[in-house]
């Protein structure tokens, strides 16, 4: 007969060395360059500093409040830490690699909380605001926010996963350009164009991507798969905003009643 003990879910609030090594399979901490710990319960981040040649972590969905212990990963560069309880930042000035920071959802209350940052030469991304998923932090209420952090942060190329300079920004400026006007139902002449059924460009299973056991083709195919959850969140919005678009153009067009 199984005691109570064993039937218990393994406690994941506190980082320790026996976390990390089952997690990543990793006899050594200083080994392990990726690691997952989303969405675990996670309030203390106790050892993860003793993996010092970690350069990508996922630590969202959890309830971190203290990043001290990540101040000694030098090497880091990717970090994401949204959905969790985080109002201080400055422990990351530390990480003097770090490129992405995606800090949405948490209790960041001013620019000036993001000062620390300025120090972080090689930052390219930085995310405060996810809408898709409805993250963001008190700080994102400041209408002119975004202004303030790209005059902050002139080497900032995304920002709230929105290219801002560089290659590709033209574009996204061109499709968020055409969204706004979809939103306002700016049509021409008041008139939806007829538009062909889509097909889709490429056969069911194109995309899809064989598991490995290695490392970093596991972390592109997690983040290829983000991008294709929110591509395709994206696409069910653009056809509710397109529908209801259409039924409203269509009532104004329609000639008036007159009860007889």
């Amino acid at each position: 007969m199984e005691s109570k003990k064993d039937n218990q879910e393994p406690d994941y609030t506190k980082i320790t060395t026996v976390l990390l090594k089952s997690r990543t399979g990793e006899f050594d901490v200083e080994s392990i360059l990726f690691l997952k710990l989303k969405s675990l319960g996670i309030c203390d981040l106790g050892c993860i500093g003793e993996c010092i040649n970690l350069e990508r972590l996922d630590l969202s969905g959890n309830n971190v409040t203290n990043l001290t212990p990540l101040a000694s990963l030098r090497l880091l560069l990717v970090l994401n830490v949204s959905a969790n309880r985080i109002s201080n930042i400055e422990p990351l000035s530390s990480c003097e690699s770090l490129q992405s920071l995606n800090v949405a959802g948490n209790l960041i209350p001013s620019t000036e909380s993001l000062l620390c940052l300025k120090s972080l030469k090689k930052l390219e991304s930085i995310r405060l605001k996810d809408n898709t998923y409805n993250y963001s932090n008190p700080v994102c209420k400041n209408s002119s926010y975004r202004n303030i952090l790209l005059e902050m942060f002139p080497n900032i190329k995304v920002l709230d996963g929105e290219r801002v300079v560089g290659r590709g920004s033209d574009l996204y400026q061109l499709c968020k350009d055409i969204d706004d006007t979809i939103k306002a139902g700016m049509y021409k002449n008041g008139q939806l164009p007829e538009m062909p059924d889509c097909k889709p460009w490429v056969e069911d299973g194109y995309w899809e991507i064989k598991r490995s056991n290695n490392a970093i083709v596991d972390e592109a195919y997690k983040q290829f798969n983000d991008v294709l959850h929110e591509c395709r969140l994206l696409n069910n919005r653009a056809a509710v905003v397109i529908s209801q678009t259409e039924r409203t153009l269509g009532g104004k067009n329609q000639p008036k009643q007159y009860a007889v």
